[in-house]
């Protein structure tokens, strides 16, 4: 079904909050990009090594959901024939700066996801991490993301996965902190991560999603979500987080904990 109540409060929560951007001064732009950046792969170190961005060199890349460009200016550096698309224009005009203080050019656009304005079989590579469980018609979304791509060509996505770390968290503050026992982590995760409508799949549901690739390989990465290793919102601004923050066992998570990360990285070939 359409949804687009959902989709309207979706892009208004990226409009107002880029993924990545919360609590970094953005003052002197060059200092604010590059702190993006260095967090960004600090915390989601396993990004680098799956992308595989140099894999993108003279080929055609499309990036959906570019956000504030951190990812994607890591396709242009790599000498890719990169496009990129954001719901948002908080994205869109992020990113072009940032290609803008770098001497980069490409294409970047405001798309939905859903309708990516582009021919059939455009692309090499089609990029897109941690976006599609946020729009409404996630299916939709990954018929276009295999309808844009050329025969042989790469899928790289990542979506929320249950069960996760992330999950149970979220079912503890707002379903079982509350007597709300009936709340699963994935209603938790709908309601209280992010925008509204966040989606978690199991493997078996990511597969189901990508059924039209000729070959799925997943795996399992933790995220700030998983090790507490983002700035807090303003919701969680209080002693009790700020203990949880403190306390939280984030070394022991990084070694032992990986298998239940909220990240399900999909690699698909079509």
């Amino acid at each position: 079904m359409e949804r687009p109540e959902l989709k309207h409060a979706v892009r208004e929560h990226w409009e107002r909050q880029p993924c990545g951007t919360r609590g970094v001064a953005a003052d002197e732009r060059r200092a604010f990009f590059a702190q993006l950046e260095r967090e960004r792969y600090e915390v989601d170190r396993h990004i680098p090594g799956w992308a595989r961005f140099e894999r993108g060199r003279d080929r055609d890349v499309l990036e959906i959901g570019v956000g504030a460009g951190t990812d994607f200016v890591q396709w242009c550096r790599a000498g890719a024939r990169a496009i990129g698309v954001d719901l948002t224009d908080a994205g869109v005009e992020l990113t072009r700066e940032r290609l803008a203080l770098e001497g980069l050019s490409a294409r970047i656009e405001r798309a939905d996801a859903e309708r990516l304005p582009f021919a059939s079989e455009s692309f090499d590579i089609v990029y897109s991490y941690g976006v599609l469980h946020h729009t409404p018609q996630t299916a939709r979304a990954i018929d276009e993301v295999h309808r844009v791509l050329r025969p042989g060509g790469t899928a790289l996505v990542m979506i929320y996965r249950v069960p996760s770390w992330t999950g149970w968290m979220l079912w503890g503050i707002h379903g079982a902190a509350k007597l709300r026992l009936g709340v699963t982590p994935r209603e938790a995760i709908y309601d209280h991560l992010e925008s509204p409508g966040t989606k978690a799949y199991t493997h078996d549901e990511a597969r189901g999603l990508f059924a039209r690739f000729r070959r799925v390989d997943l795996d399992t990465a933790l995220l700030a979500g998983d090790l507490l290793a983002m700035r807090p919102s303003d919701r969680y601004r209080n002693s009790a987080a700020a203990l949880a923050w403190n306390l939280y066992p984030r070394a022991l998570i990084r070694r032992f904990g990986r298998r239940f990360g909220l990240g399900l990285l999909v690699e698909a070939t079509k």
